[in-house]
């Protein structure tokens, strides 16, 4: 049996066993971006590249996204780093501006899944005093369940945030097709059975979704 066929062969059972398809938000669906907002506070952006490197960090936001208190967080770096002070208050007083607007060529793709009645699914780290602002988005109403890590406190690429989508809405991993920009995530979520593909582009997202046969 050729390399083609066996290839074949695998991308039809993965069909079969896809049932439901599992987006991460931010940066796959939504255009999340710090740097949008810090962009318009630092004149300098190597300015601005110290302050995200030792002030307001992956660390920091991973905390707000497990669901840590952002007056909480942003106090302890205010004290730790009060030549920022200004810069820090920022993500309390104008978070709104870290947002983009919609991926529109995935939003595509989610409609496209949500005609032909694909069951849709979030699994996004995401503040849970920020996620009004996701919300607004019209394409959330196509989902029938959205685990929120703020909410539920707990944040990829932690396996128990996986296991707590399934558990709330009774899926089976190996039914499940989970799509995250990070490819630390989507490698967690395959070690626990799903299906993953990593987010790149929404063209390239497409032409996963026809070779894994997603699309009807």
């Amino acid at each position: 049996m050729s390399y083609l066929t066996i290839a074949y062969y695998k991308s039809n059972l993965e069909a079969l066993m896809i049932k439901n398809v599992v987006f991460d938000f931010g940066g796959v669906l939504i255009d999340w971006e710090i740097r949008h907002l810090y962009r318009s506070i630092f004149s300098d952006p190597d300015e601005m590249e110290i302050f995200l490197s030792e002030a307001f960090t992956f660390e920091a936001n991973h905390r707000l996204d497990a669901g840590e208190a952002f007056h909480d967080v942003i106090g302890e770096l205010q004290n730790k780093f009060p030549h920022y002070l200004e810069p820090l208050e920022a993500i309390l007083t104008r978070w709104p501006e870290t947002l983009g607007g919609a991926i529109e060529g995935t939003v595509d793709i989610l409609e496209r899944l949500y005609q032909q009645g694909t069951p849709l699914y979030g699994l996004t780290n995401w503040s849970a005093e920020t996620f009004k602002y996701a919300e607004e988005f019209p394409f959330m109403q196509r989902f029938k369940g959205i685990t929120v890590s703020g909410q539920v406190k707990l944040a990829k690429p932690d396996p128990q945030i996986y296991h707590r989508l399934l558990s709330d809405f009774s899926l089976k991993a190996q039914e499940c097709l989970f799509i995250d920009d990070r490819s630390d995530n989507v490698m967690i979520a395959k070690d626990l059975g799903f299906h993953g593909v990593q987010f790149i582009d929404p063209a390239l997202l497409d032409k996963k979704l026809i070779e894994l046969g997603v699309y009807r």
